[in-house]
């Protein structure tokens, strides 16, 4: 396991032992690790997989990320590396739930990925947009008595979006991926990037299929959270 100093996507990895740097937005940092890059072949197509931990401040356990990186084809060299940040969500991901878009969306974005090169960033403790997969599950419960996805967490006295995205900014950083074209339909999202010194040269549509099961869920984030959604059901587009 490598370690690495924020602030080494500019250097080698080399001087980033040598020297401890600054967390995006100019803080210190603990030391972030990750593993050699190893070939997976999957479904999608045959990635570059790198093992991240990055503790979430001095002294804190660290959290485990996961990025899948593909080579562009040739003529796309020159454009800003596309990147795909995926929150951790178990029941979609792994389960196939249809109560959120979330496996669908991580299956489109290796999709991309191994199409037009770049990097999918994997991140962990992002269950139910930050609240936990407890709290997640509490919260369906809400959902199912009438409550939408951002009233069902707020009556858990818990924020609708809990997310943060240092640990995102800290490995693109170690990455060189420092200008990215960002694959989501999440404008907050692009600002909080944008916030931790990530350069978005470009937004790209990030959008699947509807099913009856996710449709509300999917309504109330265009409509309360502002996420740019268009292939809702006719008379359900804003």
């Amino acid at each position: 396991m490598s370690r690495v100093h924020n602030g080494m996507g500019r250097g080698t990895e080399e001087r980033g032992r040598r020297r401890a740097g600054a967390a995006p937005g100019g803080t210190h940092a603990p030391v972030l690790e990750h593993s050699e890059p190893v070939t997976v072949p999957t479904d999608h197509g045959t990635f570059s997989v790198v093992g991240w931990r990055v503790p979430e401040r001095s002294g804190a356990p660290a959290t485990e990320h996961v990025s899948l990186s593909a080579p562009p084809p040739a003529g796309e060299e020159k454009l800003a590396p596309l990147v795909r940040l995926h929150s951790e969500c178990l029941t979609g991901d792994v389960f196939g739930s249809w109560r959120c878009d979330c496996g669908p969306q991580l299956h489109l974005a290796l999709e991309r990925i191994h199409t037009h090169g770049g990097t999918v960033l994997y991140l962990r403790n992002h269950e139910g947009r930050g609240i936990g997969l407890v709290n997640k599950l509490r919260a369906y419960k809400l959902q199912d008595a009438g409550a939408d996805t951002v009233d069902a967490n707020t009556m858990l006295g818990l924020p609708a979006e809990a997310r943060d995205y240092t640990a995102a900014a800290r490995i693109l950083t170690a990455m060189n991926l420092t200008t990215v074209r960002l694959l989501t339909n999440n404008p907050d999202k692009v600002s909080k990037l944008e916030a931790l010194g990530i350069t978005v040269a470009d937004v790209l549509a990030h959008e699947v299929s509807p099913r009856t099961e996710n449709v509300d869920y999917l309504r109330t984030k265009r409509d309360r959270m502002h996420h740019h959604l268009t292939h809702l059901a006719p008379g359900e587009n804003s």
